[in-house]
């Protein structure tokens, strides 16, 4: 009779995730799967992410605070900012001075902006100039289909929204690259050189207008369509936020179709998962349970949108007086004395480049699980938020005690590579806070890749979380 091989009960636990899962979880698992990838083929910018958690929020019974003049256990309320960032409270049974249970993610993510004056032609092609966002190799986003979509603010304040590109009726919009038999000059620059941020010039349109005495009649034929279109002015092109992104949909991968292929995972996958979990929260929590999807994290947290600002500190003190506590002491009390899931995404150890994966079991691996970052930072932590062993045990204990299949891990060798989130604006405030999320393949490229096991276990992580009774 052939002997089952022992396991140690002492050693931790790294086997592939589905050897893990219950078998019962499985279309648990495949429909989450299905309604991510719903929302990422959707959510392609910031304003479209927060636009649909609006939006379902309202479904699911939360209203903007300022419709509300007392807040009491049970009420659901949103505080927005810009159409950028939003953030979802649900009130719990307990004085909120003792503390939130908090996800934040953010919902901005590498893209390709316009300019200011972006429109103009040369040897008879109209192009947009444009200005990348974000770590982006910019290699990676030429000769691509690409999608353009639109928030124009006219002069007189009335908006415009638009996408093109995303239907399959609907034209495209590429950035040209070198043919092989022109690019040997190219082919000697380092990838940083061969691709600069001044030539993602974006091919727009190559018809003249007729009978004009415009001299640049290809710019003059595109700004024809753009004002029967939308009604836009070239002038109009200085208030608006113009931004392209890869087009098409979001995809399942691989013959066993356990990986999602798709943009702006880094760092939906998180925010979606957070986002879901606060709606799927049928009874009141014992604590406070606080959703934040913010903006400008891939450039630094700057901005009004970003957390750097004082939004989130704001939107508290609002809670805060709907509940009749307006002392600078109530405030500090409720923040020091939350607890946060930083929700973001990490790296994965790629077997096609080894050689930047942290050694002895330290980087991420696929379907091993949501993973736990203790810090970020980088080289000698620098920049990092670290998280504390109590707290990084009480994380532990939420996940085992509810099947929570994680990993924790590094971005990469130590002097390396390195990272940061939003982590550590919000632990300035003096609460709990650690990095969580799942890992992905070929983040900030144009599509992004992700196990279902791993997205899935997130969200069940997410949801443990915010039930957390401490």
């Amino acid at each position: 009779m052939e002997k089952k091989e022992q396991k140690s009960e002492f050693l931790l636990n790294t086997e592939n995730g589905w050897n893990r899962i219950d078998e019962k979880e499985l279309p648990s698992l495949e429909a989450y799967a299905k309604e991510y990838i719903s929302f990422l083929s959707k959510a392609k910018t910031e304003r479209l992410a927060h636009d649909f958690a609006v939006e379902k929020a309202k479904a699911n019974g939360y209203v903007s605070i300022s419709e509300k003049d007392k807040l009491q256990p049970g009420d659901k309320v949103f505080v927005s900012h810009s159409g950028r960032t939003v953030f979802f409270i649900l009130i719990g049974k307990k004085d909120i001075t003792e503390g939130m249970n908090l996800l934040g993610g953010h919902i901005d993510c590498p893209r390709i902006d316009l300019k200011p004056n972006p429109l103009y032609e040369d040897s008879e092609l109209a192009f947009f100039d444009t200005h990348y966002y974000g770590g982006i190799r910019k290699y990676q986003w030429v000769a691509l289909p690409l999608a353009v979509h639109g928030h124009v603010v006219k002069q007189d304040g009335s908006v415009v929204d638009f996408s093109v590109g995303e239907n399959d009726d609907e034209p495209v919009f590429s950035i040209t690259d070198l043919l092989p038999h022109l690019a040997q000059k190219q082919a000697e620059k380092t990838i940083a050189e061969a691709v600069t941020g001044e030539n993602l010039n974006l091919l727009i349109g190559t018809i003249p207008v007729k009978s004009s005495e415009a001299k640049l009649k290809v710019k003059e034929k595109i700004l024809q369509i753009l004002n029967e279109r939308y009604g836009m002015k070239e002038e109009d092109f200085n208030s608006a936020d113009i931004q392209m992104v890869p087009a098409g949909k979001a995809r399942e991968m691989g013959f066993d179709r356990s990986m999602i292929l798709g943009y702006g995972q880094d760092d939906r996958i998180c925010s979606f998962a957070a986002f879901k979990a606060l709606m799927d929260m049928n009874e009141i929590p014992e604590y406070t349970a606080g959703v934040l999807l913010c903006d400008k994290e891939e450039v630094g947290s700057y901005g009004a949108t970003g957390m750097q600002s004082f939004f989130f500190e704001n939107a508290v003190a609002e809670v805060l007086h709907r509940m009749d506590k307006t002392s600078l002491v109530d405030l500090n009390r409720t923040l020091s004395k939350s607890k946060m899931l930083s929700a973001d995404v990490n790296s994965l150890h790629d077997p096609n480049f080894p050689e930047v994966s942290s050694p002895n079991n330290n980087m991420p691996q696929m379907n091993r699980g949501t993973i736990i970052q203790k810090y970020t930072g980088a080289r000698g932590k620098s920049g990092a938020s670290e998280a504390s062993p109590e707290f990084v045990a009480e994380v532990r204990n939420i996940f085992n005690s509810n099947g929570v299949l994680w990993q924790t891990g590094e971005l990469g060798k130590v002097d390396l590579g390195g990272s940061g989130t939003i982590a550590y604006y919000m632990a300035r405030y003096g609460m709990d806070v650690i990095d969580c999320g799942p890992g992905l393949f070929s983040m900030h490229a144009p599509f992004e890749v992700s196990s279902k096991l791993d997205a899935y276990m997130t969200w069940k992580g997410f949801k443990a979380f915010l039930n957390y009774k401490r």
